[in-house]
């Protein structure tokens, strides 16, 4: 009995997160943007991209281009919640295919 409760307990008060570091292989434009924000919608967790000190929602295709990011630069893909892995996984192939 004490397991379980042990078990919620843990659940309830920690989400799962998970993060993925991208080098960019072309610039971050409009397309592989709007790709980001359709896919981000799709899942339950907390997505944010980040790169040069700036932390963004990728759910908006001007939030996802306001970064700047440019070909051979790094971004950071983080996501907490019950789907965070998958969420990850999707955003960063999203970049890693971006031209």
């Amino acid at each position: 009995m004490s397991t379980s409760s042990d078990s919620t307990t843990t659940s309830a008060t920690t989400a799962p997160t998970h993060e993925m570091a991208i080098i960019l292989p072309a610039n971050l434009h409009a397309r592989p943007a709007g790709q980001l924000a359709r896919a981000a919608t799709a899942f339950t967790s907390a997505i944010q991209l980040e790169h040069a000190d700036r932390t963004v929602n990728p759910t908006g295709v001007l939030a996802v281009m306001s970064l700047g990011a440019t070909a051979g630069s790094t971004v950071t893909v983080r996501a907490e919640g019950h789907d965070a892995e998958q969420a990850v996984t999707a955003m960063a192939q999203i970049l890693a295919d971006a031209e």
